[in-house]
């Protein structure tokens, strides 16, 4: 735990101090010590928000959509900026297999039809996937689960270390 908490602090403070824009690395090329501390910030982010409800067009306790904790989870925990909505969402960062996921990558779903069918989480590493749930609020997912391997659409990698 001690390791994660460094690694994670670490990753924060660099990415604090940049003033450049980082450069997007593979994931082969990542220090297994950062995908640990993006774990962990995902890991904290869940134990904070899990059970906030989820109300459409939400974007606090009171209430959140997916694609708004999407925003909020990257900006507060990793420092990302992304759009706000789930379609803008999904053409951001880069394409990745879903063999290739890694902490941070966005996973998206088709769960409906019309602009309101979409639903985004953020992969946390081990199958499981962070999000806003419209009938659980914030919950953590498997992507091996009946209904989500079913609905599976993409994912995208959008974390620039």
């Amino acid at each position: 735990m001690v390791v994660r908490l460094a690694g994670l602090m670490l990753i924060l403070a660099l990415a604090g101090c940049s003033t450049t824009s980082p450069v997007m690395r593979d994931p082969a090329a990542q220090s297994s010590g950062e995908m640990t501390g993006v774990a962990a910030a995902l890991e904290a982010q869940y134990r904070e928000w899990a059970g906030v409800p989820y109300r459409e067009g939400g974007q606090n306790r009171r209430g959140i959509d997916c694609s708004a904790f999407v925003q909020l989870t990257l900006s507060e925990r990793l420092g990302i900026a992304v759009p706000r909505t789930t379609s803008a969402q999904s053409r951001t960062g880069r394409p990745v297999a879903a063999a290739e996921l890694t902490p941070g990558d966005l996973v998206f779903f088709r769960t409906g039809k019309g602009p309101h069918g979409n639903h985004v989480g953020i992969y946390a590493g081990d199958g499981q996937f962070l999000h806003a749930s419209s009938s659980q609020g914030v919950t953590m997912s498997r992507l091996d689960n009946p209904y989500w391997s079913r609905t599976y659409r993409q994912a995208r990698r959008v974390a620039t270390y």
